[in-house]
This record gives C-alpha cells, sequence and structure tokens, in this order.
C-alpha cells in the first residue's frame, strides 16, 4: 500500500508510504496500482521508498501500545468517589463486581 499526493503548484504527483492522515488530494493505493501509476502530461512522479527497517515496530511502539492497554484496564472510579454515589433510601449495598453493585431493600414493608 502506498499514498498517492498531487502537488498541483509543483506539477508533482508523489508515491510514497502509506499516509496516516487524511488530506486533501491524497490518495491510498494497493501495489500493483502504485506502481503502474501515471501522471499527466509534463508532470514529474517522485516515488518514495521507505527504509523497510523503518516499518518495523520499535521498542517505543511496544512500550507506547503497553501503555495505552494499561490506561484502557484501569478502573475509572477510585475507592475515595464511593462516599459520592449514594444509595437509594431504604436500600443496601450487598455485593459489588467492579463498577456494579447488587443492592438489597432494607425495608421489611417491602418484604411482604
Amino acid at each position: 500500500m502506498s499514498t498517492l499526493t498531487y502537488v498541483y503548484a509543483d506539477s508533482t504527483a508523489v508515491v510514497g508510504p502509506l499516509a496516516t492522515a487524511a488530506e486533501p488530494h491524497c490518495y491510498d493505493l494497493c501495489d500493483m496500482h502504485s506502481m503502474r501509476m501515471t501522471a499527466p502530461r509534463g508532470w514529474e512522479i517522485v516515488r518514495i521508498s521507505p527504509n523497510p527497517d523503518a516499518l518495523k515496530p520499535t521498542s517505543d511502539d511496544l512500550a507506547a501500545l503497553a501503555d495505552a492497554v494499561r490506561q484502557a484496564a484501569r478502573p475509572r472510579y477510585s475507592p475515595e468517589q464511593e462516599g459520592r454515589h449514594h444509595l437509594p433510601s431504604g436500600s443496601v449495598e450487598v455485593a459489588r463486581r467492579g463498577h456494579l453493585r447488587v443492592l438489597e431493600s432494607s425495608d421489611s414493608d417491602l418484604a411482604r
């Protein structure tokens, strides 16, 4: 895969590594089309071939991925916030799993 970018001011078409962000006048091409691509008459084609080693994951990429996984796994509440969540009147918390609570009514009138 590669990205084709037209630079109209320079009459140039640039075929390079796959872009990471969408830009105007950029088109993603499969390998076959990027190799067979031609430019309009009077235009120049610049083909940028990245170093294959630069495309491999680095230790920084792996560390960033591990940090993202750790961040996603963290609970979104803290025990300090327990007091902020008030139980409905007449209810008692009997169990908890993560952020979910099981409540039972403590009113003896409701049990009848």
